[in-house]
């Protein structure tokens, strides 16, 4: 992205997009009683809350009754129904780092095989994203939380600790390439993930094969364990890559996530909150709620200048249902350089 004289006021950037996570599919409803909905009602009642607190999408995950995060599309179906009926503007993004089971397998959470993967695809009705992780990565999401972020939870239980840093995010090319044909055949978009350049190098090549021809829309995931660390250098390395056509939105993990949304709403960029990130406030002396993180953006960001982006929208900032034709127009729409064509080497050498 180019940073010219201006692009740091607010006149000259988008509204700032808020995506929340509020569902914590991490933990159980005994870590924080307080904000994890657990009934059908109250998961769509937490959807409501957080739109009319200025989140204008919304990262789905969905629990059973018992407070287990759910592995039934049905659920999803249910859930996906009920935010859309009640909060109709609001950007619905599924989770696609999750395990999904046909309704009568068993409990076991684990990566299941990529057909059953892709049925994120058949969602009904269908969701406006689905985060879509790229490469075959480590995703310890422990590695850079301190002892005091977890004490007292699930997560600080020795065999819930384990399986979360041992855990591994399997996305080889062959079912990468086939999630994005199937998600964008149903007119759902991508939403990238990417943990570091490498990642977003890969879905360049897609596009610019033809695998992939819609609006590119992603986020910067800083957790570390596998993904970036969350510090200005690796952020801005990757700005420096990606075209100035492309939606990011920052994501960190914990006690980083206020300075990394505060330094993307000064650059322009989106954000991200919500328990599945972060518990605390960022002095770790009271458990923060995902309504009260977005409220606290909210206000940061009006003092920045930004104001918020509502649903409608946010949909215009993300592109929502927009795909290209070709790939020359999908190169041009997210501003990268055209295909190279003979022995083209650049802008300089066919101005000379």
């Amino acid at each position: 992205m180019n940073f010219l004289d201006g692009s740091l006021f607010p006149e000259n950037q988008d509204k700032l997009v808020i995506t929340v996570a509020p569902y914590g599919p991490e933990w159980i409803p005994s870590d924080f009683p307080q904000d994890i909905p657990v009934t059908m009602e109250q998961q769509i009642q937490k959807a409501v809350d957080c739109y009319n607190a200025g989140a204008s999408v919304l990262h789905l995950h969905v629990r059973e009754l018992d407070g287990k995060g759910s592995k039934r599309l049905s659920m999803f179906n249910e859930l996906i129904a009920g935010v859309r009926k009640a909060v109709p503007d609001m950007v619905i993004q599924v989770g696609g780092s999750i395990s999904f089971a046909p309704e009568s397998d068993g409990a076991n959470a684990k990566w299941l095989h990529d057909d059953t993967r892709h049925m994120l695809a058949e969602l009904d009705p269908k969701p406006d994203q689905v985060t879509v992780t790229v490469n075959t990565t480590q995703m310890n999401v422990l590695e850079h939380m301190e002892a005091e972020d977890i004490a007292g939870t699930s997560l600080a239980e020795p065999q819930n600790n384990a399986a979360y840093r041992e855990m591994i995010v399997p996305s080889g090319p062959g079912f990468i390439e086939e999630h994005v044909r199937r998600l964008s055949a149903a007119g759902i978009q991508s939403a990238f993930q990417f943990y570091n350049i490498n990642s977003y190098e890969t879905v360049e090549r897609l596009i610019r094969r033809g695998v992939y021809k819609g609006p590119l829309v992603m986020n910067w995931v800083a957790i570390s364990g596998g993904m970036d660390a969350p510090n200005p250098y690796n952020l801005t390395n990757f700005l420096r890559a990606i075209p100035d056509g492309a939606m990011l939105t920052v994501e960190s993990s914990m006690r980083n996530v206020l300075p990394i949304n505060m330094i993307g709403m000064a650059l322009g960029l989106h954000v991200r909150c919500g328990i599945e990130d972060n518990l605390w406030n960022q002095s770790r002396s009271e458990k923060m709620t995902s309504v009260q993180q977005i409220e606290q953006l909210v206000r940061m960001s009006r003092e920045f200048g930004r104001e918020v982006a509502n649903g409608k929208e946010a949909r215009e900032i993300l592109k929502i249902g927009v795909f290209y034709d070709t790939v020359e127009e999908t190169l041009a729409a997210n501003g990268f350089a055209p295909n190279p064509k003979g022995r083209q080497q650049g802008y300089l050498r066919r101005v000379a």
